[in-house]
């Protein structure tokens, strides 16, 4: 393992009826900026639960955070928040909800031009950013329990992210009731993301971290098992609780305490995603077992691990047949879950994986992964094995 400091300071209130917690947390004379998605908190109950904590707090509402929240958008809400004075932020909803809230909290006292905050992958902040908390309505990002943003920018076709250790929400709400009126589609989504989230931090090569390997494991047999769980009966409450701890843990910053990180899964993802407005979890699909199978050689000691603790696949076989297994087992869960694993299944055009590698190159992004060898090249030989 390798020297590491652990910082998460979200406190977390799981389970039923939490959502009343918001009144212990707010300061009484708080100015509140309540930022939202596309309004179905208003049917499905949370958001009057939200009001109701806020009891008489001045709250100023922002609804139309995208999925891929758009720069242009929360420049919007950050306007709002200047002029209206608001010193705290309650984000409800997602994890695009939660990522906006996070650029919104950045920007509101920054001086000079808020893009070069994603540009710089958080470098440049100027002033401290507004205390946030959330209300968790989808189970993907972990984002409720870390300082981790990313953001789009669709006029430019780019999608960049930032991390900030001011930018962890101060406490986060997790009642798996308030997902229960998700679509099949944001839940599968979510329980994709949450899976490549462990996996960039777990399939690397050994680091002799015998707990963050035993909990990434943990993490992605919990998902294995409960996917057709929760997908199939959307209101058992068990399931779906286990689904949103799972994607928080997945991303709080526990497994990757002393080991080493991939993370090329999701910056070959985001490409696909500001070209083509593929959705995020669908390019992790997309990307992940095709990078398995280019990187094998490298990943070689962790994929035959992953083979025998994650998926059973009995030692009886000789390597090259078992790593072969474990990614064609990696591609069927996505698969099982509604989540297409191949380039062609969104008929993008076939000069996507050049295009991908030379907008990393132009970005400098020449090195991705954990041995920093995955270069323009590699990411195009990826996407052509993922086509």
């Amino acid at each position: 393992m390798e020297n590491f400091t652990y910082h998460n300071p979200t406190r977390i209130h799981f389970g039923r009826g939490q959502i009343a917690k918001i009144n212990r947390e707010l300061p009484a004379a708080a100015r509140v900026l309540l930022l939202a998605g596309g309004g179905s908190i208003k049917t499905n109950g949370v958001y009057d639960q939200v009001r109701a904590a806020l009891g008489v707090r001045p709250t100023h509402e922002f609804f139309g955070i995208e999925a891929n929240p758009d720069f242009d958008t929360l420049m919007r809400a950050t306007d709002l928040a200047r002029r209206e004075k608001c010193d705290w932020i309650l984000a409800v909803g997602g994890g695009s909800v939660l990522d906006g809230a996070k650029l919104v909290a950045a920007a509101v006292h920054h001086h000079g031009d808020a893009w070069q905050i994603p540009l710089t992958h958080g470098a440049i902040i100027s002033a401290p950013l507004l205390p946030i908390g959330a209300v968790l309505t989808l189970p993907a990002t972990g984002s409720e329990s870390n300082g981790n943003a990313v953001i789009s920018r669709r006029a430019l076709k780019e999608k960049l992210a930032f991390y900030h250790r001011e930018a962890y929400p101060r406490f986060s709400v997790l009642d798996p009731e308030a997902t229960f009126s998700l679509p099949p589609r944001q839940v599968a989504n979510g329980i994709g993301d949450a899976f490549c989230h462990v996996i960039e931090q777990y399939l690397t090569y050994p680091a002799h971290a015998e707990i963050q390997d035993r909990f990434a494991e943990s993490v992605l047999k919990t998902l294995i098992a409960i996917a057709p769980k929760t997908l199939a009966h959307p209101r058992d409450y068990d399931a779906r609780a286990n689904l949103v701890w799972a994607a928080t843990w997945a991303l709080n910053g526990s497994l990757s305490a002393g080991v080493p990180g991939d993370w090329s899964t999701h910056a070959i993802g985001h490409e696909l995603t500001a070209l083509h407005n593929i959705d995020h979890a669908r390019t992790l699909a997309i990307v992940l077992p095709a990078l398995m199978q280019a990187q094998r050689a490298q990943k070689h000691e962790k994929l035959l691990q992953y083979a025998t603790r994650v998926w059973d696949i009995p030692a009886a076989k000789n390597d090259d047949a078992r790593i072969d297994a474990a990614i064609e087992k990696t591609r069927a869960f996505y698969e099982s879950t509604g989540l297409p694993p191949r380039l062609r299944d969104y008929n993008r055009p076939p000069d996507t994986p050049a295009i991908v590698a030379r907008r990393l190159a132009a970005r400098g992004e020449t090195a991705l992964g954990e041995r920093a060898d995955i270069t323009p090249a590699k990411v195009e030989q990826i996407l052509t094995l993922a086509a």
